[in-house]
């Protein structure tokens, strides 16, 4: 991982949501390193507390209610980063209503709402980054396929806002991060191979196999590319999605 700029983001306020562990917090922890006063965001308030040098803010945003709290405590950011998320791993013909609402309201309600309204708020020159998935380009873990829609509806929202707010200088992207080392890995893996009755370990090497760099990433390295899309580095990039999967995804 490369070293951070000490100052890059200076003077410059950020909101992580998702912040309490993996991507996000490991987002949360880069940008502070470079400067950025970050406002973390998660409805796990007991990870949040563990996360040091951040304002911390323990809300749902799947409600209207998380969401006026969140910009009650940062009402005019320059950086936003919608790393929040949650997965519901079932056969296809086991998907209840309860799965697949939850999954809705946080990786795509949330995020919508939370756009809609702090995107206004950030002036010009400021920056979004959204959090898709492989998911949404494979579709070949079927036990994640709501999952795996919401994560493509994202990339179509990033779109739409960065459509939206490009007149004022204000970019909008989205990362699509492949096999990521993070708790919520660690628990997919676990369930997926349940649910296909394989080995963990067997289940994680066949997963292996369709990464031509033949390894995993690191959620820092996933942050600091996070970080570069935010910067004035990628000031003549908006709308884009930002494949990070060691190959698994090609165009």
């Amino acid at each position: 991982m490369s070293t951070p700029p000490q100052t890059r983001f200076a003077g410059r306020s950020a909101v992580v949501t998702g912040a309490a562990s993996g991507i996000g917090r490991a987002t949360a922890e880069r940008l502070r390193d470079e400067g950025a006063a970050v406002l973390a965001v998660d409805r796990n308030g007991e990870l949040l507390e563990t996360l040091a040098g951040c304002a911390n803010l323990q809300v749902d945003l799947s409600t209207l209610e998380g969401v006026a709290a969140v910009i009650a405590a940062a009402p005019h950011p320059d950086l936003l980063v919608n790393a929040a998320g949650v997965i519901v791993l079932r056969p296809l013909g086991e998907v209840d209503e309860a799965a697949f609402d939850t999954q809705v309201a946080v990786n795509l309600k949330a995020l919508f709402f939370l756009s809609q309204a702090l995107l206004p708020r950030i002036a010009p020159g400021g920056a979004v980054v959204n959090l898709s998935s492989t998911s949404a380009q494979t579709g070949s873990t079927l036990e994640a396929a709501v999952y795996a829609a919401t994560k493509a509806a994202v990339l179509s929202l990033t779109r739409a806002f960065a459509h939206a707010h490009a007149a004022r200088a204000v970019r909008v992207n989205a990362i699509v991060p492949g096999i990521v080392d993070t708790p919520m890995q660690d628990a997919v893996l676990a369930q997926v191979a349940a649910l296909q009755g394989v080995s963990t370990e067997q289940l994680a090497v066949a997963r292996l196999q369709g990464v031509p760099l033949a390894r995993s990433s690191s959620a820092a390295e996933c942050a600091a590319l996070i970080a570069f899309l935010l910067s004035d580095d990628a000031s003549y990039l908006t709308g884009q999605a930002i494949d990070w999967s060691g190959g698994l995804v090609m165009r």
